[in-house]
């Protein structure tokens, strides 16, 4: 696998406001782990459309590792031009120097938001254009990557293409890991 589309839900769906929330370094410490995993195996590229919350995350993470001297590209591809223009002031700077940082940014649609057809067209492009799907994704929860998993099963059907999963098993055992890490958990009596 060189190229892996990471996606799941936008910050919200999550009940995550504010971005130092602290579950924010979990589900970023889950993703680099499960990044680094698949570049231990050959992952070359990172794929995003650059929504927020696990995409954005990624984007991070991805930038993270390139700061770290790891091999690794990220491109962002968004559905259309200024897709963060009705977010936070803090979610814009933090989009902003994602795509100027990002090693390819192109745009699906140029313009503004016409329709939800730009989504449906990114997630064909991104399915056309990766490897795989790294997707964080709980079933009991739905939100707006429901929408991607459908097309991606679909496609699954006559592609070889897989979908990997963040689950809340996977965050829970970050959360543990990160603790049992944390010399002042040892000291609690």
């Amino acid at each position: 696998m060189k190229k892996l589309y990471v996606t799941g839900y936008k910050h919200y769906e999550m009940g995550i406001f504010k971005m130092n929330d602290p579950r924010v370094h979990y589900v970023k410490e889950t993703i680099r782990d499960k990044l680094l995993g698949f570049m231990e195996i050959g992952l070359e590229w990172v794929l995003l459309s650059g929504q927020t919350g696990i995409e954005l995350w990624a984007g991070q993470i991805v930038l993270d590792l390139k700061e770290a001297d790891y091999d690794i590209q990220l491109a962002v591809i968004p559905p259309f031009d200024n897709q963060d223009t009705r977010w936070s002031e803090e979610l814009q700077e933090e989009y902003q120097e994602l795509i100027m940082l990002a090693d390819f940014y192109q745009p699906i649609y140029e313009g503004d938001y016409k329709g939800p057809h730009q989504f449906k067209a990114r997630d064909k492009w991104m399915l056309s254009k990766s490897d795989a799907a790294l997707v964080m994704y709980d079933e009991n929860q739905t939100g707006s990557v429901d929408f991607f998993l459908k097309e991606a099963q679909s496609y699954k059907g006559s592609n070889d293409y897989e979908i990997y999963y963040i689950t809340a098993l996977d965050l829970q055992d970050t959360v543990e890991r990160e603790q049992m890490n944390d010399p002042s958990y040892w000291d609690q009596t």
